[in-house]
């Protein structure tokens, strides 16, 4: 079966000799959290993912997730345990402003240790990712009196959040949504409807469970104009923060689905439950993309984990299987055959698993800082220009990282031959568990439409062209460094295809919006192919001055990194000229056939 180990060193690396964490402790938290306590916070982490989480992560797959007659839901034999280990690590309040008992670390060490936490068993760590959703939500949207009630018993983890939005008929089209609520004359709402999708919506982790629930007022406009969004608790609360009796909100049933069977995904009705709105009225769609931004990084470093726990399997088998000779002559001659982790083609998928997994690390953990920056720093210029890089990149991380995460889960599947098939190994609970994470929070194609509907002529094209600027100049500083070279030429290359797609779209989109959906995804993926390539950059410059600064220690861990960067360079960056070709296509063929012709 697969085993874990978080990779705590390449996390440091990042953090300080790439990103300059250090540089950051004039911002609130960070003295808190220096490189040393960071690096002590992570091998904790490392510790409860490897020896707590991991073991149960087949346990979850197998046992699934078990509606009782009563409407209770059993979660896995083990979950409560490790959910309370976690709790009491402190680990859900991490970044949490500690007045309402959290340590007020930054999002970036957060960010950091939950990779490990999701690689390990990321079924179970949606009951506390929702939860973080749902406490983002309030701490942005809710008044003092509600942030006092519900949100230190969520930091603690003794009450557990969710996000309810999806209903049968209603996915991404919110203004649809049919949920209602009526004024109840006590300054509360009865809430009536049903939800689906609902991950965490009911479960034995947790004493209590706050669903943030939209709704529509009697009475709201029409369409996402007249949404709200509304506290709903499992159990009452009353004002001294006691649990009264049970509300009436029920889970209905749990969804059979594909992965994450550890994690309760339930359908939920609402039978006139006393709800509370949260923030203003006909503001639910507000307050809920709090919810949703928080929620979408989190998913695309759900799908880089999934991709980092695969490959890790993967490498492992293949340095234990032997199958065939190397086509430059045995390798293991004092054996029958060689290990097949000398195959081109096994080299093929696994070189291609870590260059994207190290590579999205790093965009992760940039783009985490950026949130800090942009949430704490008291200089309005770089605050503007960290919220730009956070509202770019963030579809960008969600799409491009899961659906590479799925892919390279069928990847490192497929390095088992047949073994990878069959359920002794357990690659398909990665290939499953990957898959969910390229639907949920906004499908992947509604993150391209919001990429370039959106983010893109955002403040007059502000954001793109900054990054284009921080992409160029990158290159151009390391122009005459010839060790560089094979580097900054294939990153300047794909810079240049990124341009011109971003000019085909400015020429042909506005007279036609087909071309802008039809280009889409196709953007979002050579947008990701740029960002992970300047990260490689950055990675590859600073191993290699650190090897000329006497490095020795390190000299293998950094020779793997400048050969990892070199491979995304050679094999994966040319990938933009084939995106920027299907771009300048346009929409005619694609949107041409007659819909009964399909």
């Amino acid at each position: 079966m697969p085993t874990y180990r978080a990779p705590v060193r390449d996390t440091l690396f990042v953090l300080n000799d790439v990103l300059g964490y250090g540089n950051h402790d004039n911002l609130p938290g960070f003295a808190d959290a220096s490189p040393d306590v960071v690096e002590a916070i992570l091998a904790e982490g490392a510790k409860l993912a490897e020896n707590i989480m991991q073991p149960l992560n087949r346990v979850g797959d197998m046992e699934g997730c078990v509606r009782n007659d009563d409407g209770s839901v059993t979660t896995p034999k083990g979950f409560d345990d490790a959910y309370r280990q976690y709790c009491e690590g402190g680990w859900l309040g991490l970044a949490t402003p500690a007045e309402f008992g959290g340590q007020g670390l930054p999002y970036t060490v957060h960010s950091a240790v939950s990779e490990y936490l999701v690689s390990a068993n990321m079924a179970l760590m949606m009951y506390p990712g929702l939860t973080q959703g749902a406490v983002a939500a309030i701490l942005a949207h809710g008044s003092d009196e509600q942030k006092k009630k519900w949100l230190p018993k969520m930091v603690e983890g003794t009450w557990t959040g969710t996000m309810n939005l999806t209903e049968p008929h209603c996915g991404t089209d919110l203004g649809l949504l049919t949920t209602k609520a009526a004024p109840d004359g006590k300054g509360g709402y009865r809430i009536s409807g049903q939800k689906i999708f609902i991950s965490a919506g009911e479960h034995d982790l947790s004493e209590n469970i706050i669903h943030l629930v939209l709704a529509r007022i009697e009475g709201a406009p029409a369409g996402v104009k007249g949404i709200s969004l509304f506290v709903v608790p499992k159990v009452m609360v009353d004002d001294e923060g006691e649990l009264g009796e049970r509300n009436a909100v029920s889970c209905g049933a749990i969804e059979e689905k594909m992965g994450i069977h550890g994690n309760a995904t339930c359908v939920m009705n609402y039978d006139e439950a006393t709800g509370y709105l949260l923030g203003e009225e006909n503001g639910g769609l507000k307050a809920m993309f709090t919810m949703m931004n928080e929620a979408r990084l989190g998913v695309g470093l759900q799908g880089h984990a999934m991709g980092e726990a695969a490959y890790q399997a993967a490498v492992d088998y293949a340095r234990e299987r032997l199958q065939g000779r190397a086509l430059s002559g045995p390798k293991a001659p004092d054996k029958k055959a060689d290990p097949i982790i000398v195959h081109p083609d096994i080299r093929r998928n696994l070189m291609t698993i870590r260059a994207f997994n190290e590579g999205g690390r790093a965009l992760i953990l940039w783009t985490a800082l950026k949130s800090d920056i942009a949430h704490l720093s008291d200089d309005a210029k770089e605050k503007e220009a960290a919220s730009d890089h956070l509202a770019l990149m963030t579809p960008v991380i969600k799409g491009v990282l899961t659906d590479k995460g799925f892919d390279h889960a069928v990847m490192a599947q497929q390095v088992f031959g047949g073994h990878g098939y069959v359920e002794e190994h357990g690659m398909s609970q990665f290939v499953r568990d990957a898959r969910i994470a390229m639907i949920y929070e906004g499908a992947n194609g509604i993150q391209a439409l919001d990429l370039v509907g959106r983010k893109l002529p955002q403040n007059g094209g502000r954001a793109v062209q900054a990054f284009f600027k921080e992409v160029g100049e990158f290159c151009e500083a390391h122009r005459s460094d010839e060790a560089m070279a094979p580097l900054t030429k294939a990153l300047k290359k794909g810079l240049n295809d990124l341009q011109a797609a971003s000019l085909w779209l400015m020429q042909n989109a506005l007279q036609k919006p087909d071309n802008a959906g039809a280009a889409s995804y196709d953007y979002m993926h050579l947008m990701g192919l740029v960002a992970l390539g300047l990260m490689w950059g950055r990675m590859v410059k600073t191993a290699q001055d650190r090897l000329a600064e006497g490095g020795d220690a390190d000299k293998a861990f950094l020779e793997a990194k400048i050969m990892t960067g070199r491979y995304f360079m050679e094999r994966v960056m040319p990938e933009t000229a084939a995106h920027l070709a299907r771009i300048s296509s346009g929409s005619d063929t694609m949107m041409a056939m007659p819909e009964d012709a399909f």
